[in-house]
């Protein structure tokens, strides 16, 4: 898992002194941001050698954001395929998760236009950071 603390800016808020639905795009791409760095170390964007590009992004609201706290936002691999992998994020602000979501980012050549087998050293780095299936827990003992 990777976290990122971020700090609320003015105006990230609504007029209801919420954090803004907008916002937690920008946040969750810096959470992926380490992910990135797996990839391209110096975030070089050239076309010619930047491996990635995104072909889905979906987020929900648990509980309500606000501007006085600091925001950690948690990252996890989800899954991994041959050409794409799948991002899990979760937003948490005073103990109390505020938004999860998930991101599906594509190995790609962005000369050929066209998806590209994930490296196998990327996989297995990509693999440190997977996330616990819900309800993954081990079992306590026998349940009669």
């Amino acid at each position: 898992m990777f976290t990122t603390t971020v700090t609320p800016r003015f105006g990230d808020i609504d007029g209801l002194g919420h954090i803004n639905n907008v916002v937690m795009a920008g946040w969750f791409e810096l959470g992926r941001n380490p992910l990135f760095r797996i990839f391209s170390p110096t975030l070089n964007l050239s076309h010619a050698t930047w491996p990635l590009i995104m072909a889905h992004t979906d987020y929900d609201f648990v509980d309500q954001l606000f501007f006085q706290y600091d925001v950690e936002i948690r990252t996890w691999i989800d899954r991994i395929g041959t050409k794409s992998f799948t991002v899990y994020h979760e937003a948490w602000q005073e103990e109390r998760l505020c938004s999860k979501g998930r991101a599906v980012v594509v190995h790609y050549d962005f000369i050929q236009k066209q998806s590209t087998p994930i490296p196998e050293d990327k996989r297995k780095i990509l693999a440190e950071h997977l996330r616990e299936p819900e309800g993954s827990e081990a079992p306590v003992g026998k349940h009669h």
